[in-house]
């Protein structure tokens, strides 16, 4: 059975603010590269492409309003039997928790071009429209460029390799947390999204770009802490990887790159793929930190899975 390819782009790079980043469109222009080689299509039905590029109309379906991404998000898991591909480069924040899932009480999020007005989107709300929502007979593979992303999407496996290359399974194993939300707006069809899709409680409350954005929780240790969600997640046994720029208290890099500007876990991921056509996820996570360690970059990759996989063997899906 051929499973037909969709790809979501997210690339913002917020011109104009004090907060702008640079390499973030560049990231997704990169990325849409990559894909062609994988087999991906361009086309309208098989890819959308959100930023916040000057020809990009502020008032069109592809500008990334916290609405318009929530939207392309739902579009892009809604077909069964499809591989299906997203890539977030942006800000990354963490937010007060909005469903009480969280034992420090944080959220990790991700900041669409009308934060200020909107609020931030909610990894919450992130693991509901790409994960709870998607069709059956997906796989959903996630690159998060961005800070405080290593639970952006609330995936109940996590693996983190050391600088040694030694990868370890994190401590998951926090049951008893109970699913919320269970109401959802369904979308009419396509690239659209319900009017009540609209309303405020689904994003964030809206809070100072910088209040959002300073890491909120205690310093951890490397390797110590893991995730939270074995308990309300772990029986939707979902085939959905994440490979995210850094652990939830970190930060992740704007960097500069023979002379480019580009976020580092792309450029590091994306010279992996140069070097390995069929790397497995182990190999992936493994050779993208020693990348970064390369180049001097102290943010830490982690790999998240909706289910247990077995790093060695299996290969990206991509």
């Amino acid at each position: 059975m051929a499973y037909r390819k969709k790809s979501l782009l997210i690339g913002i790079n917020y011109h104009g603010s004090s907060h702008a980043l640079n390499g973030c469109i560049s990231d997704i222009e990169n990325i849409a590269e990559f894909l062609s080689y994988r087999g991906y299509s361009d086309d309208q039905r098989s890819r959308v492409t959100l930023s916040d590029a000057p020809t990009t109309d502020p008032q069109g379906p592809f500008y990334p309003t916290g609405h318009n991404i929530l939207a392309a998000m739902d579009w892009l898991v809604s077909e069964p039997n499809c591989t299906l591909f997203l890539h977030y480069s942006g800000h990354g924040g963490q937010i007060h928790d909005v469903d009480g899932n969280r034992d420090n009480g944080i959220d990790d999020s991700i900041v669409p071009i009308d934060f200020e007005q909107r609020g931030q989107i909610s990894s919450t709300i992130l693991h509901e429209h790409l994960v709870t929502y998607m069709a059956p007979g997906c796989t959903l593979f996630i690159i998060m460029d961005c800070c405080h992303s290593g639970s952006a999407v609330e995936l109940p496996f996590v693996y983190r390799s050391d600088s040694d290359g030694n990868i370890s399974l994190l401590d998951n194993l926090k049951a008893g947390v109970k699913l919320v939300g269970e109401a959802r707006d369904l979308i009419d069809g396509g690239f659209s999204y319900n009017k009540m899709g609209e309303a405020r409680e689904l994003l964030a409350g809206a809070s100072s770009f910088f209040q959002g954005l300073r890491h909120m929780g205690e310093q951890e240790e490397e390797g110590l802490e893991g995730g939270e969600f074995e308990g309300q997640y772990g029986s939707e046994k979902k085939m959905v990887t994440m490979f995210s720029g850094c652990r939830d208290d970190q930060t992740s890099a704007d960097a500069r790159i023979e002379g480019e500007h580009t976020g580092a876990m792309t450029w590091a991921f994306l010279e992996v793929m140069k070097n390995e056509s069929e790397p497995t996820y182990g190999q992936t996570l493994q050779m993208t930190r020693h990348m970064l360690d390369q180049s001097n970059y102290t943010q830490v990759p982690q790999l998240s899975c909706g289910v247990e996989i077995d790093l060695e063997d299996m290969r990206l899906m991509i």
